[in-house]
């Protein structure tokens, strides 16, 4: 089948197909790892469509054919890193261009803007994109993107994506939205009115905690060929393996998304009922404040939960140290589950700046495991923080 076909195929069905037809030379089943450099050409200037591997390779051309077919895109380009793809957008920019992005984003998306992009003339504003009216007031006519993230990271805030779009209607604007947490199974921003989609494929794209990559899907065939030229000359591109690794873990992309969903509605609602836990943090909770948006644009609510703890930073920090399959570590969308304390590891580079997150917060990436194992494991991990809290006779 060609990918017009496969356009056609539900989704886990082009995960595991589109852009991955047999190889022609062999009839290999998997999509080869083309591990070169650079191509022979029949003469001068003619060429089979590769010439060197920063341009394009067969790997990744293969990975970006999937990746634009799951997100419902036109095209996709693949970059080396969640923020390779973040920085390759913001060269859409210009000195004195103005990007509003969320109160509650990536820390590594706002260092970029504020210590990187700012010193260069471009300038930036927080706004809590949950809050339409918000957004409305914080648009300047020199708004050149709109950042979104939804769920976002840590606080798993729904941005109602055809809320946002729609006030953008009348202006230049791009709408641009992370969809890292919940990946394109879960959620479609640009089917919501998004101009651009943003992924670290290195989270549940690739599923298995081994790769790094980014990803960029759009329409707009002018935004294509200004990203293209600058992933060319800037150069942050995915190796073939990379690429390869990636192209692997889509293939599993709804089953695991599926598991880590029911996961993590079980463990939010254990969380719920702990005495040592003050809020959680998850848009399935019927308690979410905009639980009734993620339901009209998300599929299901993923494996990203968040929550307070009662005893302050002590209390966060030492839940975060005491679980045993929960482990101590940075990133999410793994098949393990992890743990970690947003204001001491990811977001650390927010601090003091009016997107810092509590002390007090600990955020979970939900695996695959038996539910019943991550359970009995938070359990014990609580029971040791709430113990330690009571004070001696």
């Amino acid at each position: 089948m060609n990918d017009d076909q496969w356009a056609n195929a539900c989704f886990e069905t082009r995960a595991i197909h589109a852009g991955q037809d047999p190889d022609p030379g062999t009839g290999a089943v998997i999509t080869p790892i083309f591990q070169t450099s650079t191509y022979v050409q029949e003469a001068v200037g003619i060429h089979k469509g590769y010439e060197y591997s920063r341009t394009d390779n067969p790997t990744r051309t293969a990975l970006q054919t999937a990746l634009a077919s799951l997100e419902g895109g036109a095209w996709c380009l693949v970059y080396a890193s969640g923020l390779a793809a973040t920085q390759n957008l913001f060269y859409l920019l210009r000195p004195g261009d103005h990007v509003l992005l969320s109160d509650d984003a990536y820390g590594g998306t706002y260092r970029l803007v504020a210590k990187v992009l700012a010193p260069w003339g471009i300038d930036f504003s927080l706004v809590d994109m949950g809050d339409l009216d918000a957004v409305r007031g914080a648009i300047r006519p020199q708004t050149k993107l709109v950042w979104v993230e939804t769920p976002t990271n840590p606080y798993l805030k729904i941005v109602d994506i055809r809320g946002v779009a729609d006030l953008l209607a009348d202006h230049p604007a791009r709408l641009v939205v992370d969809n890292t947490f919940a990946s394109p199974y879960l959620q479609q921003p640009l089917a919501h009115g998004a101009d651009l989609v943003l992924h670290s494929t290195t989270k549940y794209l690739g599923g298995h905690s081994d790769v790094v990559g980014g990803a960029v899907v759009g329409n707009d065939p002018a935004v294509f060929e200004s990203l293209k030229f600058h992933q060319n000359a800037a150069g942050a591109v995915p190796g073939p393996m990379d690429c390869w690794l990636t192209l692997r873990g889509i293939k599993t992309l709804g089953v695991r998304m599926d598991r880590h969903s029911a996961n993590a509605r079980a463990v939010a609602a254990f969380l719920g009922q702990q005495e040592t836990v003050e809020r959680v943090f998850y848009p399935g909770l019927e308690t979410h404040p905009n639980h009734a948006v993620a339901v009209r644009q998300m599929r299901d609510f993923s494996g990203m939960v968040s929550f307070t703890t009662r005893g302050g930073l002590e209390a966060a920090a030492a839940v975060a140290a005491q679980t045993k399959i929960f482990q101590l570590a940075e990133s999410l969308g793994g098949v393990e589950s992890l743990i970690e304390h947003p204001g001491l590891m990811t977001h650390a580079s927010v601090a003091g700046t009016g997107a810092e997150v509590e002390a007090t917060l600990v955020r979970l990436s939900v695996g695959i495991e038996h539910v019943d194992d991550l359970l009995a494991d938070l359990k014990q991990a609580l029971s040791v923080v709430a113990e330690a809290a009571v004070p001696a006779d």
